[in-house]
């Protein structure tokens, strides 16, 4: 179900990237006004895109959202041109996994793997990265330089994992974040069907409910 204000289509042929692809989006997936997708991506079922989210695979691609994520209001997605991750023999410039949250304005900067039921939180940046399954990433850190995180790593508020080294010391993440991140995944999860109902009827020609 997509509004007026929603933008999806076919990246532009340029140099680094001369073959127009338009998305792959499921029927299920409820895409919010003044959303952004384009280029050749994949999202699957049940996922939630909340407004001002920009999913751009223009220069790096392609990219695959796996089923039951959810981005939340402001999550940049984007690429660099040739640079992958892999995953089932298959070359992503972004690949997030199944039931991943991703907080208000965080962004997510290919070549990038975020595995399964990991929590990307706010404002926070992942960058040529591999996140292991069930990592919670806190408010404001920054994962970068070609780190690989194990799977349940915590990394803190406001924290720069740039170093390997950086990465082998996190701790497991505390009861109290896998749980914070569990009912963020719950609400979420149910947003895709209530959305769709809500706009599904009486849109004025923004795209909103009246």
């Amino acid at each position: 179900m997509y509004g007026n204000n929603v933008f999806i289509g076919y990246n532009p042929p340029t140099s680094v990237n001369p073959y127009p692809k338009y998305p792959s989006i499921h029927t299920t997936v409820f895409i919010s006004p003044f959303t952004l997708i384009i280029g050749d991506v994949t999202i699957r079922e049940n996922v939630f895109i909340a407004p001002f989210v920009s999913v751009r695979a223009d220069e790096g691609t392609p990219f695959y959202i796996g089923e039951h994520t959810n981005l939340q209001d402001g999550v940049i997605l984007h690429g660099l041109r040739d640079q992958y991750v892999i995953v089932n023999d298959r070359k992503y410039s972004i690949y997030i996994g199944r039931g991943v949250s991703c907080a208000h304005s965080s962004l997510i900067h290919g070549p990038c793997l975020v595995e399964d039921d990991v929590f990307i939180g706010f404002s926070s940046t992942v960058f040529n990265s591999q996140i292991g399954k069930g990592t919670f990433i806190s408010s404001g850190a920054v994962v970068t330089n070609g780190v690989i995180l194990k799977p349940n790593s915590f990394v803190p508020p406001g924290a720069s994992i740039d170093t390997q080294e950086k990465a082998n010391s996190l701790v497991t993440v505390p009861l109290d974040r896998e749980e914070f991140a569990r009912e963020v995944q719950r609400v979420n999860n149910e947003f895709p069907s209530a959305y769709s109902m809500f706009f599904g009827s009486n849109k004025c020609s923004c795209g909103l409910t009246c």
